[in-house]
């Protein structure tokens, strides 16, 4: 298990912020769905907890079967999806991580029983300088701390965009942007995300490699995320949060119907489902993926193979379909 916390700001008051959270969520997950992948949402219904009032509860399936790499298509099953399920009462999303419903999202994978994801997130009208939003006797040990900026940190190549570069775009409706450097500690307003974020794969042998890739993805979906939402601001400023789930509830039939429903040809197990079933904001876009194997995942040829490894790594309908052909 990795932990680590992420620190996002913004030049946004949280109330801003949670409307232009939504607005991008289901604007990005849009885009991203097309020839039946994309995000497909399951559930999104207002949830009320006894202890911290009323919110949010969604769960969403990430189809990705076809945007994979090959390295992986080889070993996964045609039907692949990753599930998010989130638990949202803004300003924060919970705490307690021996909770499942104390996250404020909990992903898991359709093929890999082992691996899951678990996001704890707290937003607060300050620059990302409270050092103990999560330290609490629920959590045990340290945890490294990332800041992330939006403006300089790096994305990869491949999903940068000009018009979503925070050192160049300018709100018309706000007037704020573009963002120059120490900006955090200059503008007002500013708010920050905090993200605490707990990856487990528990398969021995890549279990600290692949916690620590899976890390570096999430950097990425986070800061992509995050860019468009400042960039896309005067689409969003202006909108309650009527209009705001309107527009999500729109985006989400049509992204629906876009992807289409896909009956699974293998039997998937799901983690149990917490009795009161609800919903809330994602809390980041569908995960960029690189087209190369991670060094890490090669296996050496010198290295002898458990016995069993075949049969966790491939599956029935897999084996018949290379034996066909």
């Amino acid at each position: 298990m990795l932990v680590k916390e992420y620190r996002i700001c913004m030049p946004l008051t949280t109330e801003e912020y949670r409307v232009g959270q939504l607005y991008m969520i289901s604007k990005h997950s849009h885009q991203e769905s097309e020839k039946g992948e994309g995000v497909e949402v399951v559930r999104n219904e207002p949830h009320e907890d006894p202890v911290h009032g009323l919110g949010q509860f969604t769960e969403k399936r990430v189809h990705l079967s076809s945007k994979l790499p090959g390295w992986a298509r080889a070993v996964t099953p045609r039907i692949f999806y990753v599930t998010e399920k989130a638990w949202n009462y803004y300003p924060y999303t919970i705490t307690g991580p021996c909770d499942r419903r104390a996250f404020g999202a909990e992903y898991t994978c359709s093929f890999l029983p082992k691996f899951s994801i678990y996001i704890e997130t707290k937003y607060e009208d300050n620059c990302g300088d409270n050092e103990s939003i999560f330290h609490n006797d629920k959590i045990l040990g340290d945890h490294e701390v990332t800041c992330l900026d939006i403006a300089f940190d790096e994305i990869p190549e491949r999903y940068y965009r000009s018009a979503e570069d925070p050192r160049y775009f300018s709100s018309v409706k706000t007037g704020r942007g573009p963002l120059r450097e120490g900006w955090r500690e200059l503008t007002k307003p500013i708010m920050c995300s905090y993200k605490l974020v707990t990856v487990k794969f528990e398969v021995w042998g890549l279990q600290t490699r692949v916690e620590h890739f899976v890390h570096k993805v999430i950097r990425d979906v986070l800061l992509i995320g995050h860019r468009q939402a400042f960039a896309w601001l005067d689409e969003w400023c202006e909108m309650t949060m009527e209009e705001v789930r309107q527009y999500e509830r729109e985006t989400q039939e049509a992204t629906n119907e876009l992807i289409g429903r896909v009956t699974p040809s293998i039997s998937i197990s799901e983690a149990e489902q917490p009795s009161a079933t609800q919903s809330a904001p994602a809390s980041a876009p569908s995960t960029p993926l690189s087209g190369d194997a991670p060094e890490f995942l090669h296996v050496p040829k010198d290295r002898p193979r458990k016995k069993s490894a075949p049969e966790m790594l491939t599956l029935p309908a897999l084996r018949e379909r290379s034996s066909a052909e």
